[in-house]
Parts: structure tokens; sequence; C-alpha cells
């Protein structure tokens, strides 16, 4: 028999680095339960959609853009293509260097993909009023922009 949860100490249920880590558990957990009914990873989808917004691109700049790392690219990379989802091609002016592109079937599965994802997030913010979702999402952004320039 499971036995009930204790309550959460006020100080934590007030400390907001408490709520967001205690968030993105429950936000990683939704997300990864709706993309592995396609099959997929969070790391794809970034890859699509990184590719399908800014274009044909080098493997390094898709890192850069899609905010993963240089040694997890390769092997997402690898999983996209043996999909038939992406394509590489040498690049014209450095062949030591590859540029990525989308292909039709990966259009395709990243719509799949957003609808699993759209449907993910109405699932995480189910207590949240179109309103609040969008203010939710601003003030994220406010701090994550905040955090994510350079210190100087």
């Amino acid at each position: 028999m499971e036995q009930p949860s204790a309550p959460t100490p006020n100080r934590l249920r007030t400390t907001p680095s408490w709520l967001l880590t205690q968030t993105a558990a429950h936000a990683t957990r939704i997300v990864t339960t709706a993309l592995a009914t396609r099959h997929a990873r969070g790391y794809h989808y970034r890859l699509l959609a990184t590719l399908a917004e800014t274009g044909p691109a080098s493997q390094a700049d898709l890192g850069r853009h899609s905010g993963i790392d240089r040694s997890d690219i390769v092997a997402t990379l690898n999983d996209l293509a043996d999909r038939h989802l992406v394509r590489r091609q040498a690049d014209p002016t450095d062949r030591r260097r590859n540029i990525v592109h989308i292909t039709p079937a990966g259009q395709r599965e990243l719509t799949h993909l957003q609808h699993a994802l759209d449907t993910a997030q109405d699932t995480l913010l189910a207590p949240l009023n179109p309103t609040d979702r969008h203010e939710l999402v601003r003030l994220l952004d406010l701090l994550l922009t905040h955090h994510s320039e350079p210190e100087g």
C-alpha cells in the first residue's frame, strides 16, 4: 500500500529555484514520454526544428543553434540519417565539413513531433489558463535570456 506523500515544507514551496527544479523534472518526464511515442528524443526534435528554421547547416552550427554539445551531435545526426530524416552533404567550400539538410520525411516527422510536444505542453501546463501560460513563458524567457548573456 502506497503511503500518502508528506506536505512540502513552506520554505521549499516559496523558493523559486526549488519550484523550477521540481517542475523541470515533471516537464522532462512528460516530454520524454510524448516524444517516445514517435521513437524520438528531445535532441531529435531540437535538431529537426533547428534545421527547419535556419536551413541547411554544418554540424558545428547545428550544435550552437540547438544548444546540443558537439559530442552528442554526431550520434543524434546518425540516428536521424538512419531514419532518412536528414542527409549530409559535403560542403562545396570545405570538403572536410558536412552540411546537414532536413529531408521531406524529416519535415513530416517534425510535424508529428511538434504535435506530440504541443500535447505534452498542454499536459504540463494544464492548470494554467492561456494568459497565465503566456506570462509563464515570458518570465521563463526573461530569466533564461538574463542568465545566458555573457558576463561582462
